[in-house]
Parts: structure tokens; sequence; C-alpha cells
């Protein structure tokens, strides 16, 4: 972890409903609502890395009459964005969701939470190098379940590294059920991808990846 991005203070833009930030959270909210509506099982547990003060999650949930059937995990190292989030969770009533303070960055972190049926990976490839985005992508088969999906996000800013994403996903047992790139007034994209391959088993501890900014 860096201490030269205010990870508390990066939220501000979602107070602004034009902003990119918020133009690409109510995205992310659009699949996760998309993915529960394709999901009726009774139960259902979620990740959320680098999780920061949970928005896209519990602005999802917050409005579902079905959000009780969740069981979530906010995973974020900041700790004042893990009160904002449990402050978020307790006025939406959300019983089933846990904001976590924990290095997402670590296999460590996810011994309660892991395997998911979904995992959000918003905020997260764009703060990490190269290496470590092919590093994690290659390492979600230990946080999945059979057939989950991975919600996700990245900017295009030059050199795009979307494509050699979408090629690390389909390596690692993934198919694309979406790919958003907005027009160019926005850098962002949102991607989704289901898992096919064969769930692995989490090591207790280990490196995933290291937040570069």
């Amino acid at each position: 972890m860096t201490a030269s991005t205010d990870w508390h203070d990066w939220h501000l833009p979602y107070d602004d409903d034009t902003s990119p930030l918020s133009r690409r959270l109510r995205l992310v909210q659009q699949h996760i609502n998309d993915w529960l509506d394709q999901r009726p099982d009774s139960s259902l547990r979620i990740i959320s890395v680098c999780a920061g003060q949970g928005h896209d999650l519990i602005g999802a949930l917050a409005p579902r009459s079905d959000a009780d059937r969740v069981c979530a995990e906010l995973i974020e190292y900041d700790p004042r964005n893990v009160a904002a989030a449990r402050m978020g969770i307790t006025a939406a009533g959300l019983n089933g969701i846990t904001a976590t303070q924990a290095d997402a960055g670590d296999f460590a972190a996810y011994r309660t939470a892991a395997p998911a049926d979904l995992v959000v990976l918003a905020g997260v490839l764009g703060n990490i190098s190269d290496c470590d985005v092919r590093a994690t992508i290659d390492a979600l088969p230990r946080l999945c379940a059979s057939e989950a999906t991975v919600i996700w996000t990245r900017t295009r800013r030059g050199p795009d590294l979307t494509p050699a994403i979408r090629d690390w996903f389909a390596d690692a047992g993934f198919a694309e059920e979406a790919f958003h790139a907005p027009p160019p007034d926005v850098l962002f994209s949102v991607g989704a991808h289901r898992f096919h391959g064969q769930p692995q088993q989490a090591p207790p501890t280990g490196r995933i990846f290291t937040f570069a900014a």
C-alpha cells in the first residue's frame, strides 16, 4: 500500500451525478442487478475487492426486496472507508453485508469470503501494475465458485490494457458476457466475465497484487 492517494477523498466525485465515476458506478450497479435477476438461488455469496465505501454493492442491493439472500463481504484497507461502508450498510438495513478492514491484495483477506458467486473488481485493475493485473486474473479461480461472475473496471487511458485483460480472462477459464467502452468523453470500461473453469482452493496467505497508486 502507498500513501500517494487519499482513498477517502477519492470518493468525492460520487457527489456529482454527471462525473465519470458516477457514470461508471451506475453501470457497475446495473451489472450487479442484472446478475441478481439471472440468479434465482436462495443464497448467494459476493466479494467486493478494494471495496472503498461500498457504493456499488450497497447502492445495488438497497432497493431490492430480495437483498436478504445475499451474503457479501466488502474488503477495504482504508479505515475511514470501512467506517463509511459500515454506516451505509446499517442505513440500508443490509444485514447480510460485512465491511472488513484488510489488505485485499493478500489471500488471507478472503478466508471467510471465498468462494464467491460474484466478485466485484471495481477500481482495482487500474491501480496495480500490468503484471499484477495478470496475476489477479489468474488468481480469480481461487476466489470464485463454479459459474461465478466477475464484474471489473479499467481505464482505457493509453496504452490501453483492456484487450489484453479480456484475453487473460479467457486464458483463466472465463467467458466474456459484456464489455462496455463508453464514448471518448470518458476513458473507463466495465466488463463482466463468467467462470467456466474448475474452482481452486485459495491458499491461507500469499500476495495477489500490490496497489501502485
